[in-house]
């Protein structure tokens, strides 16, 4: 079965050369990182490998600044309450956008529930934040901002240079989930300004289940597990060695492999913008135009509903989302398009397409000229279409 995968930000497939990577050692029979003995010794330098190419990839000044973990959400969890935790002595004031992740979403609602207050501002209709927003937003107990790099909705990318320069001026820690960023737009941690920045494995063809946080050194954070004095005494537990091996090999590709990822991937993305019309009309491009992810599109289809769409798609064997994988199962807007002033129906009508290096323009002919069939048929029958 030949299956278009044109949702590559809820899952994207193992590059070849990660997948030799982990078959090795596996078949090598790593010891427990945290043992004395040879085999333990083996495992913690394979660990330590992978840390010096996420810190290449990211441009960290020491590899002991990344912290590894379970997946972006723990990364998130974990900057956040750790952070705040840590520092609640200074004040328990932190700011935020509307157009979060989850992640970020939930956290935040379990430090207000110990007595942490938040400021959440608003974004323009393309999803993107104000830094003047943020700076009347901070106070004098402020101690976290977070505000995201990339938007997994819509694709928007923050500018988070420009908020971190009020950060530091007003001596407040800096937190950017860039889990959808890293590995797939150059990400430099020294020219962003940020003092601690989420990351996954998946988005950049690396195993599932894998992620890390980059703190700068100096930065107080408190752990999320307590045990072992696994990841310098920041994460208690036995690392994912297989995991976090592949995850080295993947850093190291995208590192290697960035521009002509990111040629390719607009490429796709200008096509499928530039033929749409030829092939369904009242519509909505979602995001920011100039300030975007270069693998994402965010289309809104008006009267008919985003995930009857991903139905009828996925018959012919085309794969796409109509929200963060994270949020299945919600039959909710996206808070994210709502922010943005979509209306609810439109949000309702909202899918995501995401490209990965294996697709293909032949990929996108295939996926617009299906499309066209699937709106034409879900139109008919909705009693909001006038032909």
């Amino acid at each position: 079965m030949n299956i278009i995968n044109l949702d590559h930000i809820s899952a994207n497939p193992l590059l070849p050369e990660v997948q030799e990577a982990m078959i090795k050692a596996i078949q090598g029979n790593y010891g427990n990182p945290s043992s004395q003995h040879k085999m333990g010794e083996q495992a913690s330098e394979a660990i330590e490998q992978a840390r010096e190419s996420l810190a290449r990839l990211i441009n960290c000044r020491a590899p002991k600044e990344i912290v590894f973990g379970s997946c972006g959400t723990e990364s998130v969890n974990h900057a956040i309450k750790g952070i705040a935790l840590a520092h609640s002595d200074k004040g328990k004031h932190i700011v935020s956008s509307n157009i979060e992740h989850n992640a970020v979403i939930r956290s935040l609602r379990r430090l207000k529930m110990m007595g942490f207050q938040v400021t959440s501002i608003p974004v323009d209709n393309h999803g993107r934040v104000n830094p003047d927003h943020v700076a009347k937003a901070i106070r004098e107990d402020t101690i976290l901002v977070t505000i995201m790099h990339s938007n997994n909705e819509v694709g928007t990318v923050q500018p988070i240079e420009e908020i971190s320069k009020i950060t530091r001026e007003r001596n407040v820690l800096f937190h950017t989930d860039g889990v959808d960023s890293v590995g797939v737009v150059p990400i430099d941690v020294q020219e962003l300004g940020v003092d601690a920045l989420s990351f996954a494995s998946n988005p950049f063809y690396g195993p599932t289940g894998v992620g890390g946080l980059y703190v700068r050194a100096g930065v107080k954070l408190w752990p999320l597990l307590e045990g072992g004095a696994q990841e310098n005494n920041k994460r208690a537990g036995t690392e994912n060695l297989i995991g976090i091996i592949g995850m080295g090999v993947a850093a190291e590709l995208a590192k290697r492999d960035m521009d002509s990822r990111i040629s390719h991937l607009k490429n796709l993305r200008t096509k499928l913008i530039q033929e749409l019309p030829d092939h369904i009309d009242e519509y909505l491009i979602n995001g920011d135009p100039e300030h975007c992810l270069p693998n994402l599109v965010s289309l809104s289809i008006k009267y008919i509903e985003g995930e009857s769409v991903v139905l009828m798609l996925d018959d012919d064997n085309i794969e796409v989302s109509t929200r963060s994988a994270c949020a299945s199962g919600s039959l909710r807007a996206s808070h994210v398009l709502l922010s943005t002033g979509l209306g609810f129906a439109e949000a309702q009508g909202t899918l995501v397409i995401t490209f990965g290096v294996d697709n293909t323009e032949k990929d996108i002919a295939q996926f617009l000229a299906a499309l066209k069939k699937t709106v034409k048929t879900l139109r008919a029958y909705s009693p909001l279409y006038n032909k």
